[in-house]
């Protein structure tokens, strides 16, 4: 616990994503007060003509009263 899953477009690179991961469970553990070992992330690439019908319709829309952060499109 817990466990982070950041879906977005291709094309960032594999230091990218892991400075991403590490800056994630930075703040996790900063905020939730828990240890480093107990995070997980994952990055999972969506192309962008699959974005709506496969992350936003599917897991966004039906999800906006727990989202804390919620998308401005």
């Amino acid at each position: 616990m817990p466990h982070v899953e950041i879906k977005c477009y291709p094309g960032r690179s594999e230091e990218v994503k892991k400075r991403c991961a590490e800056e994630v469970t930075r703040a996790i553990t900063e905020t939730m007060g828990c240890d480093a070992n107990t995070v997980s992330v994952a990055i999972k690439e969506i192309d962008k003509s699959q974005w709506m019908s496969t992350v936003y319709d599917v897991q966004i829309a039906p999800e906006m009263d727990s989202l804390y952060k919620k998308p401005g499109y």
